[in-house]
């Protein structure tokens, strides 16, 4: 009977386990010098070499040739032979009185604990053998269990090592946190499709059977980081019909993958905007059988290549046939564009693992990606309304600011055009979405004309070139609110605007009242006296100081109804207000295009 690959082709050395090199050696070198662990925790990916690891470590601790080395006092490079009668029992899982392989997910309750426990106080079968436990997927110990190990792992008898394999170090650490203390951890890295395609190619090689260099890639990436299961991909190709050549038709057929051609067409779908195509696509992936997950990740993979390609970079780990498609279609797509589809999969992936519609789902995320030329620029607006021209908008058009990853950072003159303050790193370009026709929409020209100052505050100098007036501290009121706000405190400055000037004295007292029974305003307003007397000094002129009083409203400024609810429309309305003071030009656009303010 034929071994599987992943049995035939395991390492029996620690040079030979790839990637793993930083375990390897350490694990080599403490046999070597004699300074061997009672305690081992290897921690990694399925297939990484976790399993592998801990037979050849037994091997090297047991094997005749290094125990014969070790006995004489010759040095030694910590490697086992391989050959000696131990190390091939060790190697193919027979039956051995030192070594005990233990499943600890059919095993994890604290009798099976017990039982370890008092069977590694038996001592080794001779002298200069070691009794070697291997633990395999650990995590699935119970608490109690760990706790009946611990003791034994704190002082262990001599010529005793544990090796505890794990996939999930964390819930060890939750059940059992003591023992990570007394264990060596080692982190296995997961292995590169590089590294498995040079592996893949070895073991074909050694079996005579030929290979396409695309297969090997397809392979190496269904494997996700596996050595293991790209053995035993391997194995299920070869098993697929007479021929016994790995070609990339046939790792398709067997792995159940996705032609590439269908996300070349997609892209194409994607690209010429002809939405009405999706829905004949994606039914023809459904009548094919494909699994609409695969589709998706797949759709990531091709998207991915094609923003690098986008950004002058090389596409990571895809075969040359479609990185021939993307290079022809590099021109067809926006880098921003790409970030904005590929932000929109990554939030449709949640929904679609709860989802009973996957292909509903999948279709109406092509279909969006297929009308992302609906989208323009609120910079294109305004320079139309310069220009004198219609916008291409229409009355139910949104302005939306980008979040998270798809959002991109806003250009100096962007960020100019909407009156932004914000630096480059963080000010995100508002978009607008609007309909591929351009439907003409009353002038602005009809909207009021917005009476505001700008936001930014005059010099200091300036300011108190002048001592103030009550009149000009009432006039410039919400001036010094907005200047609150520009040096970062927003609840503060809303608080000010709350409160009315009513009294200046010739020593420069500033009289400040709020409404009766209501003083949530002038509490933080007196909390942020500093910050608001430096806001007047900059505005209007240096005031000595604040007081402030509950004597209603003054005889030309009438008082905020009391109890009034502030509500959403409220908002709205002082946010549209602060808008038209701080750029009347996007205030107007406001206006006369009904946009819809969403918060950022």
């Amino acid at each position: 009977m034929t071994l599987a690959l992943a049995r035939k082709y395991r390492p029996t050395n620690f040079a030979s386990v790839a990637v793993q090199s930083h375990v390897g050696n350490t694990l080599k070198g403490a046999i070597a010098r004699d300074r061997v662990a009672h305690g081992y925790l290897l921690c990694g990916p399925r297939g990484t070499g976790k399993t592998t690891l801990a037979r050849v470590l037994a091997m090297a601790l047991n094997c005749e040739v290094l125990s014969a080395a070790r006995k004489a006092g010759t040095p030694n490079d910590g490697e086992p032979c391989g050959q000696c009668p131990s190390c091939q029992r060790i190697w193919s899982g027979s039956a051995s009185l030192d070594v005990v392989e233990i499943d600890a997910a059919s095993n994890r309750g604290v009798d099976d604990a017990r039982d370890l426990r008092e069977r590694a106080m038996y001592a080794p079968s001779a002298d200069e053998r070691y009794k070697v436990y291997i633990v395999d997927e650990a995590h699935m110990l119970t608490r109690e269990a760990w706790n009946a190990l611990l003791k034994v792992l704190e002082e262990p008898p001599p010529r005793v090592v544990f090796v505890f394999a794990t996939t999930d170090p964390q819930k060890i650490a939750q059940a059992a946190a003591p023992v990570l203390s007394r264990l060596q951890r080692f982190d296995l890295k997961r292995i590169s499709p590089a590294e498995i395609r040079e592996r893949l190619a070895h073991v074909l090689q050694q079996e005579g059977v030929p290979f396409d260099d695309d297969a090997l890639g397809m392979i190496a990436r269904a494997a996700d980081g596996g050595l293991r299961d790209a053995l035993s991909l391997t194995d299920q190709v070869l098993s697929l019909g007479d021929s016994s050549e790995v070609t990339a038709e046939r790792v398709r057929t067997a792995l159940g993958l996705v032609p590439e051609e269908e996300f070349v067409a997609l892209l194409d779908v994607i690209a010429e905007r002809r939405a009405a195509d999706v829905f004949t696509r994606v039914q023809g992936l459904a009548d094919g059988g494909v699994d609409f997950a695969q589709v998706l990740a797949g759709l990531a993979d091709v998207l991915r290549a094609m923003l690098a390609l986008s950004l002058g970079a090389a596409p990571p780990e895809i075969s040359d046939t479609l990185a021939q498609a993307l290079e022809a279609r590099r021109g067809r797509f926006a880098a921003p564009d790409l970030l904005r589809m590929l932000h929109a999969l990554l939030e449709l992936e949640p929904q679609y693992r709860k989802s009973g519609q996957p292909q509903l789902l999948l279709e109406s995320l092509l279909v969006r990606f297929a009308l992302l030329d609906r989208t323009v620029d609120l910079e294109e607006v305004l320079r139309g309304f310069d220009a004198g021209e219609d916008p291409p908008v229409r009355r139910t058009a949104r302005v939306e600011e980008p979040k998270g990853a798809s959002a991109y950072a806003a250009t100096p003159k962007a960020r100019e055009a909407v009156g932004t303050k914000e630096p480059a790193s963080r000010a995100m370009p508002p978009r607008v979405e609007a309909p591929a026709e351009r439907v003409p929409v009353p002038a602005p020209a009809a909207a009021p004309a917005p009476k505001a100052s700008p936001v930014v505050a005059p010099p200091a100098s300036a300011a108190s070139s002048a001592a103030p007036t009550l009149e000009s501290l009432r006039a410039r009121w919400s001036a010094v609110a907005d200047a609150v706000r520009v040096a970062g405190r927003g609840m503060l400055a809303e608080s000010v605007r709350r409160v009315r000037p009513t009294a200046l004295d010739a020593s420069g007292l500033l009289t400040l009242t709020h409404d009766p029974g209501d003083d949530t305003f002038s509490t933080a307003v007196e909390n942020g006296r500093d910050v608001v007397l430096a806001a007047i000094g900059s505005v209007v002129g240096p005031v000595r100081a604040l007081r402030l009083e509950s004597e209603g409203a003054g005889p030309d400024l009438p008082a905020a109804p009391r109890g009034k609810r502030i509500t959403a429309e409220d908002v709205k309305s002082e946010t549209i207000e602060r808008l038209a003071q701080r750029d009347p030009l996007l205030a107007a656009a406001v206006q006369a295009l009904d946009l819809e303010l969403l918060d950022s």
